[in-house]
C-alpha cells in the first residue's frame, strides 16, 4: 500500500467515526480528536491524513457523497426523461446521499463558512455540479460548460441550504424549492434560445467596436 493509499484509508476510517461526533460538536479538533481515538490512530496518523484537520475530512465526505450519486444517476434510465427531469432526478440523488447525517451536514456547511476555509465550499459544489452535468452526458467545452456549471452551482448551493433547512420525513417542502429553482433556470435557458434567435442577423459587434477602433473602410 503507497502513503497515498494508506491516507485515504485513513481519511476514510476517520470520516466514519467523526460522523456522529460532528452532529453532536461540530467538525473541529475536539470531534477530530475523538474520532482518532475510536479509529486507534495517534496525532501523527492524523496529521499525516488530513493537513487541514477536519476540513480534509469534510472534503472527503462529499467527494464520497458525489460518487454515491454518480454511480446512481448513471444506474438511471435518463433517455426517458426530459432535461429538466435529468437535472432534477441528479441534485435530489446528491441530496439523498446526505441521509441520516442531515445535521453533520449542517454543521458542516457552518463550518465552511468560517475564514480558514477559504474557498472550500465554493469548490465543493462546483465539484459536485461538475459531477452532475457528467453524468447527465454533457460534453460541452465552450463558454457553455462553464455557464452551466455556474447556473447548477447556484441551484445546487440554494437546494442544499434548503433541505438542510427542512426536518421533514418527506422533504416535501425542499423538493418544492428545489423545482422552483429548476423551472426558473429552464424559463431562462428559454430566454437565452429565443435572444439568440432574435439577434442572429444582427451586426456583430466585435466586428463593429473592431471598426470603431481601427477605422472604417472609407471605400465602403
Amino acid at each position: 500500500m503507497t502513503q497515498t493509499q494508506g491516507s485515504e484509508s485513513v481519511r476514510d476510517r476517520l470520516l466514519g467515526a467523526i460522523l456522529s461526533e460532528a452532529a453532536f460538536d461540530g467538525w473541529n479538533g475536539a470531534s477530530l480528536a475523538a474520532a482518532a481515538r475510536e479509529c486507534g490512530l495517534s496525532d501523527g496518523d492524523v496529521r499525516l491524513a488530513l493537513p487541514r484537520g477536519v476540513l480534509d475530512l469534510v472534503a472527503r465526505w462529499s467527494q464520497r457523497c458525489d460518487r454515491e450519486a454518480e454511480a446512481e444517476i448513471g444506474a438511471a434510465d435518463l433517455k426517458s426523461m426530459k432535461i429538466r427531469e435529468r437535472v432534477t432526478f441528479a441534485v435530489l440523488a446528491r441530496l439523498e446521499t446526505i441521509g441520516s447525517d442531515d445535521e453533520a451536514a449542517r454543521k458542516a456547511r457552518a463550518r465552511l463558512l468560517l475564514p480558514d476555509a477559504g474557498t472550500l465550499g465554493a469548490e465543493l459544489i462546483w465539484a459536485t455540479s461538475d459531477m452532475i452535468w457528467r453524468a447527465l452526458g454533457d460534453s460541452s467545452t465552450d463558454v457553455n460548460f462553464y455557464t452551466k456549471r455556474m447556473t447548477l452551482s447556484a441551484v445546487y448551493g440554494s437546494s442544499l441550504a434548503a433541505w438542510l433547512g427542512d426536518q421533514s420525513a418527506d422533504k416535501a417542502e425542499a423538493k418544492a424549492f428545489l423545482d422552483r429553482r429548476i423551472e426558473n433556470v429552464m424559463q431562462f435557458e428559454k430566454f437565452k434560445a429565443q435572444t439568440r434567435k432574435l439577434t442572429a442577423n444582427l451586426p456583430d459587434p466585435a466586428e463593429i467596436f473592431g471598426k470603431l477602433r481601427y477605422g472604417f473602410d472609407r471605400r465602403t
